[in-house]
Formats: C-alpha cells, sequence, structure tokens
C-alpha cells in the first residue's frame, strides 16, 4: 500500500503543547489539546504523507473544544520501517499524552486521513483493545493487505470517508475496504462526499461532526486495555 500525501494547510497558533515520548527506540514528537480535569474522550489524529500535525489539530480544534475532546498530533515518519512499530508508538503517544490530561482510556479513537488512514488501520487491527473507534479519509485496505483484518483482537466500528472526485486514491478501493470489513463482521459506516477531492481539509468540519456521531452511537463496551502492543510483522 503505498503512502499517499496529504493537502497542507497553514499552521495554528495558539493553546496547544508540544510534547516528546521515547518509544522503540526512537524519539517522538506529538502535540496536545486538552481542556478541564474531568476524563475527556480522546482523538488520535494521524496525519498525510509529507504532512504535520498542526493542521490536523487546526482542522478539530474548534469542534474539539465545543465537545470536550482532548487531540493527540503525532508527527509521523514517512518512513516505510516505521509501520511495523506504529502500533506501538502510537499506544506510547496515549499513555503519555495521559500524564498530561485527563483522559478517558474508553474513549481513545483514532483519526487517519491519506497516508495517516493507512497506519490507523495498522493500529486498529493490531491494538484493537485500546481504541473505542476508527476513522478514514481518503485511504483503505488493498487486496494483498486484506488478512489485516483478522488480527484484531476485537472489530472496532470504521467510518469510511472518500470524495467521489478522488484522483489520489483509488475510490474503488475504499469500496473494496467497506466489503471486506463487512465480510468479516466490523460495523461500518460509508460515505462518498460528492465534489470532494483528496482534500481532508476542504470537507473537515462536515467530516468531523460526522465522525463522532459516528463514535457516540459505538461506544466501547467493557474497560479498554492498557498493554502496549509490540512490533508487528504484517503479511
Amino acid at each position: 500500500m503505498a503512502l499517499l500525501a496529504g493537502f497542507a494547510r497553514p499552521a495554528m497558533a495558539g493553546d496547544v503543547a508540544k510534547q516528546k515520548v521515547e518509544c522503540e527506540g526512537a524519539r517522538y514528537e506529538y502535540l496536545l489539546f486538552a481542556q478541564g480535569h474531568e476524563p475527556q474522550p480522546a482523538v488520535l489524529l494521524l496525519h498525510g504523507a509529507g504532512g504535520t500535525p498542526d493542521p490536523m489539530i487546526d482542522a478539530w480544534k474548534k469542534f474539539a473544544k465545543k465537545n470536550g475532546i482532548a487531540l493527540i498530533a503525532p508527527a509521523v515518519p514517512r518512513d516505510l520501517k516505521f509501520e511495523p512499530v506504529a502500533p506501538a508508538v502510537f499506544h506510547c503517544f496515549v499513555r503519555d499524552a495521559e500524564k498530561h490530561a485527563s483522559i478517558d482510556p474508553q474513549k481513545v479513537y483514532l483519526f487517519g486521513y491519506s497516508m495517516g488512514g493507512y497506519l490507523a488501520f495498522d493500529a486498529a487491527m493490531f491494538d484493537s483493545e485500546n481504541y473505542a473507534g476508527i476513522a478514514v479519509y481518503a485511504n483503505g485496505i488493498t487486496d494483498d493487505y486484506a488478512s489485516i483484518v483478522d488480527r484484531a483482537k476485537r472489530k472496532i466500528p470504521v467510518t469510511l470517508y472518500v470524495g467521489d472526485n478522488d484522483k489520489v486514491y483509488p475510490i474503488a478501493q475504499v469500496r473494496k475496504t467497506r466489503e471486506l470489513l463487512e465480510k468479516h463482521g466490523y460495523t461500518v459506516q460509508y460515505l462518498e462526499l460528492k465534489g470532494e477531492d483528496h482534500n481532508y481539509f476542504a470537507t473537515a468540519d462536515r467530516v468531523n461532526e460526522d465522525t463522532w456521531k459516528f463514535f457516540m452511537n459505538h461506544p466501547m463496551a467493557g474497560k479498554a486495555a492498557t498493554a502496549e502492543p509490540k512490533g508487528q510483522t504484517h503479511p
């Protein structure tokens, strides 16, 4: 599966903290936006190839303020060597964020855009017990990677978005991803956005609101796990 480029958007300034964490033998950075002292849901935001975490925070911050959501946005390496350790590293981001903010472990979600969606599928399948749901914009699961859906210990709810004018990622593959997930018993929401293309930021307000409604309608049952996933070997 190719690591696809994302569209850029001006970075945001404000009350967002930059954090660093050591994980899997390397140092990583992420942005954290949180508010209040009560346990709050959190969304791990994964940007596209060539992007940065700042626009992802920017796209979600207004909605997060209104709805009491913490945002965790890592700087994701554009390196195929990162993929095997991605689920473990994402887990590290969440655990580290819990040191700085009050986060409800049963309400931690994944949102991936383009390449970030590709990596979000990794986390959702190899570390399914630690996420309540996943949303992906403009990415899917390729045919040679389909067996990943059988690796999840818990089939978390999935919502997929793709513009019907996307010239970067094939809409046919997103449709096949929907069919694959449904066939294997996943709860799936699928939306083709009329007139939209690969640029998530052009429709972020609509997608974010719809994503959150989907997440709230499919709560996680039981207590979230805290065990760290190990590095993975993919089929």
